[in-house]
């Protein structure tokens, strides 16, 4: 029994030595989570997931789950950490990766220089990066979202520093982005002058996504890139009516937007670029109901959904959604209340499926706010529709003054859609 006892105390202190040794020689346990991280070298990057390469196809938006997984998806991106660990559940239940966005005020309506503010916003970053940093479904943070302002303020950028180097003291394992809305200004420049520790520039990009790649090298952008959002002309990008109503595209010249940004920017420029997040995965109120919506309303897909499924599985969807070539109206200006006015719309399918069109008017929207916040959802007006067929439709104006909009819906018999609107403005009596 006493050789026994001395054998089990010789082996506990030999343990105990090993531990010693191990902390000595910087040895660390493997983590709980995935392991991620950036490696290379300015042109030739590439981001490490579990010791395997990782290129982000990926989305913004919490749209159709399963469908996401059908067209070759792999991540998708967050702006704020309120439901961090159920998104990251849900994508790990899915096979997905989470960019996870955790929130900061935007400058200059939020004053960086106030040292209390900026050490609460600190704490709150610290406290979500203490708690999601094992989760297997974690790709990476993404601290804050276009909260430059105008870029100027090196305030800004120090509490973006600082928020980095916390980060990544406690989560060795995980890369860190900020996310500026494009790269005009000092972006560039002082995000590579007070952030070193900001692994990645994430950059939002709609008009300008094709050029991005000359734009970011002529600028000094050494850091790998992330196109965080991508997808049609914005509204602030595009002509206005007479009475300041922005006209959307239809989206089948959408679709095409989304292509060519995504050549460009992401596909052309892989090395630099470590992959992209389309936008938006689902359907919000910004401008119209269907501007950035890569599926409509009710879930159905657009073309851009047949775009990004062939970039992400090298292959076309097997059933093709339907396109638009054109939506004219009679007349859109200086309309008399209760007018009657003709919409003709030209629209097939490219497998000659037959479809159907939904026709309705609704009202102009009345707000147009910054930082994608969601609008209040303008009034429809079905009793409007006078008379309809496929390529056809008459609509009675109301007899309110103002601003209005002339939708066609087409579908095709598989759940496949098309959209596009006209903008109309009914005068005063």
């Amino acid at each position: 029994m006493q050789e026994r006892n001395v054998s089990h105390s010789l082996v506990f202190r030999l343990f105990g030595l090993l531990v010693l040794v191990a902390g000595c020689t910087g040895f660390e346990a493997k983590p709980k989570g995935s392991v991620v991280k950036v490696v290379g070298k300015p042109g030739s990057y590439q981001l490490i997931r579990n010791g395997k390469p990782y290129f982000i196809n990926g989305v913004g938006g919490n749209g159709n789950r399963q469908l996401l997984l059908k067209v070759g998806a792999n991540s998708f991106r967050t702006w704020g950490a309120e439901n961090a660990m159920a998104e990251l559940d849900a994508a790990h239940r899915d096979g997905l990766t989470v960019t996870l966005g955790i929130w900061l005020e935007h400058s200059p309506a939020f004053n960086y220089g106030d040292a209390a503010a900026v050490k609460k916003q600190f704490e709150m970053c610290k406290s979500v990066v203490q708690k999601v940093k094992n989760h297997p479904a974690l790709l990476m943070y993404a601290f804050g979202n276009e909260m430059e302002g105008s870029a100027e303020d090196p305030a800004v950028w120090r509490a973006i520093e600082d928020i980095a180097a916390m980060s990544k003291s406690l989560d060795p394992h995980h890369p860190v982005m900020t996310v500026t809305a494009e790269i005009g200004g000092q972006r560039v420049p002082n995000l590579n002058k007070y952030c070193p520790s900001v692994d990645i520039h994430g950059i939002n990009s709609y008009g300008g996504a094709p050029s991005l790649k000359k734009r970011y090298a002529e600028m000094g952008g050494t850091k790998p890139y992330i196109l965080t959002e991508f997808g049609p002309l914005g509204s602030w990008e595009v002509g206005k009516t007479r009475w300041d109503a922005p006209i959307e595209m239809t989206s089948t010249e959408k679709a095409r937007i989304y292509e060519t940004s995504y050549k460009k920017a992401v596909k052309e420029n892989a090395g630099q670029c470590l992959g992209s997040y389309a936008f938006l995965w689902g359907n919000k109120q910004e401008a119209t109901g269907t501007w950035f919506g890569m599926l409509l309303p009710d879930g159905s897909p657009t073309e851009a959904v047949d775009v990004m499924t062939k970039f992400w599985t090298g292959k076309p969807r097997p059933n093709l959604v339907p396109r638009i070539e054109s939506l004219t109206v009679s007349q859109s200006d200086l309309l008399q209340p209760g007018q009657l006015i003709t919409a003709s719309l030209a629209a097939s399918d490219p497998e000659k499926r037959p479809v159907r069109v939904k026709w309705i008017l609704v009202g102009e929207g009345k707000e147009r706010f910054t930082a994608g916040r969601d609008e209040a959802v303008p009034d429809g007006f079905p009793e409007a529709l006078v008379t309809s067929s496929a390529m056809k439709a008459e609509f009675r104006m109301p007899t309110t003054p103002g601003g209005y909009r002339v939708f066609a819906y087409v579908f095709d018999d598989i759940g496949g859609a098309a959209v596009a609107n006209v903008p109309v403005f009914v005068k005063a009596p």
